[in-house]
């Protein structure tokens, strides 16, 4: 089997999403497809596509969306996930949360003096 030793195997469709809570450590691994992920509170957008591997790095809210029939085997201890199908966020939507996650990165920054 293509996901030997993975604790689970997601078979999602075309704009499927899966909010995964607290997936710190968590390897993601496609074998069919095109994935997009989003981190809390991190300016990065990853794509992975069929062999790609990305292990979470940030605790948090991780939104990973479907671009199309996908196939991901997951290695994970207990996490929290929760899957919707068929509803695609509006750009307006998208864009709110992306605003909303940048004002809040803004306290977290350091700012350094040009000298």
């Amino acid at each position: 089997m293509m996901c030997a030793g993975y604790t689970k195997v997601w078979d999602l469709a075309p704009g499927e999403i899966v909010r995964l809570d607290g997936a710190r450590g968590t390897t993601l691994r496609v074998t069919r497809g095109t994935l997009w992920i989003t981190l809390e509170r991190d300016v990065r957008d990853i794509v992975l596509s069929a062999g790609d591997t990305f292990t979470i790095d940030r605790g948090g809210l991780t939104v990973v969306e479907a671009r199309g029939n996908a196939t991901v085997c997951v290695l994970a201890h207990y996490v929290e996930e929760f899957h919707v199908r068929g509803r695609h966020p509006t750009f307006g939507e998208r864009a709110h949360e992306w605003l909303r996650s940048v004002g809040a990165a803004d306290v977290d920054r350091r700012y350094v003096p040009r000298i």
